[in-house]
């Protein structure tokens, strides 16, 4: 039988949007979601970024609400896009790592607003599985898979029907996103309807790879280095001692631009040889070793990460300022984040996965005229799985029972609800049984409120429990201790009550403590044929 609570929810759907006429759906406001890959907030000069200046982020920012508490459930790239999309965890959506298929069939907030009188598109990024096409899209351009940062291979559904086309492009992608993402503002969308443009973007995701507008920005800077960029990890446990992600021992020659991207055309190799090749040589000169040489690649990285923002911060300026000239700004609600932080050389670092605060914070700024009073800063706990409903609230569409985030509207408006989440759930799945898996970041779950942080690492059974008023850097847990005893008790019990309510099954049997992994097969070198005689 279906519930009676989903019965009621589609006759409440078909009620509202079968009478709804063509004047009401237009005026109901546009909707612009920027979205980008790894996008750390604290590179966000109006989070506090000390590193760089990003004027047209900050914009929205200082126009709207910026949310200081914005979590992940699951910190990488393709889960939590499917989160947003769905408003559900990875564990009721069916995307728990990168390499997953999304499930196109189930609700999506653009389906719904898309059947509600919006039209919808995305353009740019997608990497929730190459052969599974956007659904519920009006129009979809998508990059295939990560994507390049040079010349991209696009597919096009101008129609929304399936039927896709491939176009590749010459130029640097962030740009191309953008300028066809403007076309489709300009020139290919319905002007009679409300829009949903997810404008997504690769940046600034690994390798980093600079536009040559920004090649030679920082060349005579020394970006400043985080406190505990050669943290031994003597506060934590083995998670954190046995990572691959470092900056010191994982980055590679092509990470560190010592070798130029594939994908270059050869007047854009040009120009990369030069920007590069005399720092290159530099380095080789100057025979580096230990920290001298981590703070090398440190600076190399940080620098070229920084560009690649700088990239998208005046591409997210060009559309807003077209906003302002078309007379769309007024009715657009603007949106920007990313799917979840990023390590900036904290702990040694790069990368994401930990539900540490670098890479389980997302940066999250809403600019709506009208609604949210300019330079509002909210500190309530906001997470991904909220996006949905709250796009689908703004439409004032209804939310299907199966989300399981909440409408983030009324914090946005200043009415913030009494029962207000105070804490959030995490979990991450990427770390297999059988194989080495990226970044060989282990399983774990946790629970966070506005102070304290309680992480499980499950196929471990470690725990580890931070005071982040005490230290936010989050470099000794305090798991064990006599004087966290009551507080320690009360997040157990809270991480088994969120665990209930969003019903996540159990998985602390799904990798082995100490797993064997098989030995490669080292590659075999491919052989010339000799010519028959």
């Amino acid at each position: 039988m279906i519930p009676i609570r989903h019965a009621l929810f589609a006759i409440l759907f078909c009620h509202l949007f079968c009478n709804l006429s063509l004047v009401e759906a237009a005026s109901r406001p546009n909707i612009l979601f920027i979205f980008t890959d790894d996008h750390a907030a604290q590179s966000i000069s109006c989070y506090g970024s000390k590193i760089n200046k990003t004027p047209n982020l900050d914009r929205i920012g200082n126009e709207g609400m910026r949310f200081e508490n914005c979590f992940c459930t699951n910190s990488i790239c393709g889960p939590s896009r499917a989160v947003i999309l769905s408003g559900k965890y990875s564990h009721k959506n069916g995307f728990y790592r990168n390499g997953n298929r999304f499930d196109g069939t189930q609700v999506t907030f653009p389906k719904l607003l898309k059947k509600s009188g919006y039209q919808t598109a995305i353009i740019g990024k997608w990497h929730l599985g190459e052969h599974m096409e956007p659904t519920g899209f009006s129009y979809s351009e998508v990059l295939v898979g990560q994507g390049p940062y040079y010349n991209p291979l696009m597919l096009r559904d101008e129609k929304g029907d399936g039927n896709r086309t491939k176009k590749r492009y010459t130029g640097y992608t962030t740009d191309i996103i953008t300028d066809l993402a403007m076309e489709w503002l300009k020139n290919d969308r319905d002007q009679s309807k409300p829009f949903l443009l997810m404008f997504q973007h690769k940046a600034p995701h690994r390798e980093w790879a600079p536009g040559p507008k920004h090649l030679h920005l920082y060349d005579d800077v020394t970006i400043p280095e985080p406190a505990n960029l050669f943290d031994d990890y003597s506060g934590r446990g083995t998670a954190a001692h046995t990572q691959d992600m470092t900056i010191a021992k994982t980055m590679t020659p092509r990470d560190l631009k010592l070798t130029p991207p594939r994908y270059l055309n050869a007047e854009q190799l040009k120009v990369w040889k030069a920007a590069y090749d005399p720092k290159n040589k530099a380095f080789h000169d100057a025979n580096l070793k230990g920290k001298d040489l981590v703070r090398w690649k440190y600076q190399r990285y940080i620098k070229d990460y920084l560009r690649c923002i700088a990239s998208v911060d005046d591409n997210v300026g060009r559309v807003l300022d077209y906003l302002d000239e078309s007379g769309l700004a007024e009715n657009t609600i603007v949106v920007y984040s990313s799917d979840q932080g990023f390590y900036l050389g904290e702990h040694g670092w790069f990368d994401k996965r930990f539900m540490y605060e670098e890479s389980y914070r997302q940066p999250l700024l809403v600019r709506w005229p009208g609604v949210v009073k300019p330079g509002q800063v909210t500190k309530q706990l906001a997470s991904n799985v909220d996006f949905a409903e709250t796009f689908l609230d703004i439409a004032g569409v209804p939310t299907p029972p199966k989300m399981q985030g909440r409408s983030l509207v009324p914090v946005l408006k200043g009415n913030v609800p009494k029962d207000w989440r105070k804490s959030h759930y995490y979990q991450y799945y990427e770390f297999e049984p059988d194989r080495r898996t990226s970044h060989m970041v282990r399983r774990h779950r946790g629970v966070r409120t506005d102070r304290y942080k309680l992480i499980h690492f499950y196929n471990l059974d470690e725990w580890e429990l931070y005071d982040l008023e005490k230290d936010p850097h989050e470099m000794q847990s305090v798991y064990g201790q006599t004087e966290y005893a009551k507080i320690q008790a009360e997040l157990h019990a809270e991480l088994e009550r969120l665990a209930k309510e969003l019903e996540v099954p159990d998985d602390t049997g799904s990798v082995p403590k100490n797993p064997v992994y098989p030995k490669q097969k080292p590659r075999k070198k491919k052989t010339k044929k000799k010519p028959s005689k």
